[in-house]
């Protein structure tokens, strides 16, 4: 007996199973895990939207790191100028491609994000990346390599003077590369009277990377925001 009904058990289970299954499908979006990357991060930071970058100042992308999660060593969001283009890219494994076209790397292919920029000069250097970079984590720390045809520029807290208030942006060459983050001098930089920390607590664990064209003192271009196509990348703690 099923209820006030006089319907035969077996068809009364067969019927509230149906209604169940129907019930999990409708719902089951609603329990995706939250552990994989990008899809943990607040709503302000998802794929499509247009995020400014106040000049000098950092991203929402930041936002994605929590205090304790070792499930990967950083993440990387590709912009065109103030416009993050695509979702965050989660890196677990030790080495990490980073280039436009396949089958130019395995790994992250910019060339697969949508993007609605109609600039001429984003456009030029796009198509400029090629193969790109190669973010490595070593026992030392991180060494990014000059996988393209055209210089790369980046700035690191780790690869300055730490009483520096202002951090130099380094051009590295097509095939060289240089150690852009090192985690003991991170750990170091963050001093209750450090300058850079007490305006910007997440610089120490941030590297930025713009394929072709410079930024800084030295450029008409005074901050990353206004290069063509760029790399942030944000490290997790050990």
């Amino acid at each position: 007996m099923c209820g006030l009904s006089f319907m035969p058990f077996r068809m009364c289970l067969k019927m509230n199973l149906g209604v169940f299954i129907c019930v999990f499908i409708y719902f089951s979006p609603l329990f995706k895990s939250t552990a994989d990357c990008p899809d943990a991060v607040p709503s302000s930071a998802e794929t499509g939207g247009t995020n400014y970058l106040a000049p000098g100042g950092l991203s929402d992308s930041q936002l994605l790191l929590e205090p304790g999660d070792r499930s990967h060593w950083c993440v990387v969001a590709y912009w065109e100028e103030k416009t993050r283009v695509g979702r965050l890219y989660c890196v677990q494994e030790p080495s990490l491609d980073i280039f436009y076209d396949l089958p130019q790397g395995n790994g992250f292919c910019l060339g697969q994000l949508n993007s609605d920029n109609k600039s001429q000069l984003v456009q030029k250097v796009r198509s400029k990346i090629g193969c790109g970079i190669q973010l490595t984590r070593e026992v030392d720390g991180v060494w990014v390599y000059n996988r393209s045809s055209y210089p790369i520029f980046i700035k690191s807290a780790t690869l300055d003077n730490p009483d520096s208030r202002t951090l130099l942006v380094h051009k590295v060459f097509p095939g060289f590369s240089i150690k852009a983050f090192d985690y003991e001098k991170a750990y170091s930089l963050q001093r209750p009277n450090d300058h850079e920390f007490m305006q910007q607590p997440w610089t120490g664990f941030t590297v930025q990377i713009s394929f072709v064209k410079g930024w800084g003192q030295c450029y008409t271009r005074q901050f990353i925001s206004s290069c063509p196509c760029w790399l942030e990348v944000i490290f997790n703690s050990r």
